[in-house]
């Protein structure tokens, strides 16, 4: 659910979903790891020497879904997001979404 509704939300801000996706869960962290998450535009622009370019305009994207995207793992895991980070790579295309978990108090 997470990998799917990240895709979603990627799709939402871009105009194109990655074509893969793949959410791991551990104990404080979730990781989602997205590939071929580039247009078909932010494609020509890195062809063409453009890619800091690019990784600016994706990091601005990734602020912008911040809070839909730790909504989501709130929601789907019943546990808040104390921290969020965000990354894109150009080749290979691939970004990941990591969030970190507040700790589970032991009693």
């Amino acid at each position: 659910m997470i990998s799917t509704a990240s895709v979603q939300v990627l799709l939402e801000y871009t105009g194109r979903g990655p074509t893969k996706a793949r959410t791991l869960i551990g104990e404080d962290v979730v990781t989602v790891l997205l590939a071929d998450t580039l247009t078909k535009g932010e494609r020509k622009l890195v062809e063409t020497g453009h890619s800091a370019r690019i990784l600016e305009l994706r990091h601005d994207y990734q602020l912008a879904m911040r809070n839909d995207l730790v909504r989501i793992v709130e929601r789907q895991l019943d546990r808040k997001v104390i921290a969020f980070m965000s990354q894109n790579h150009i080749d290979p295309d691939l970004a990941v979404e990591v969030f970190v978990l507040e700790p589970v108090e032991v009693v």
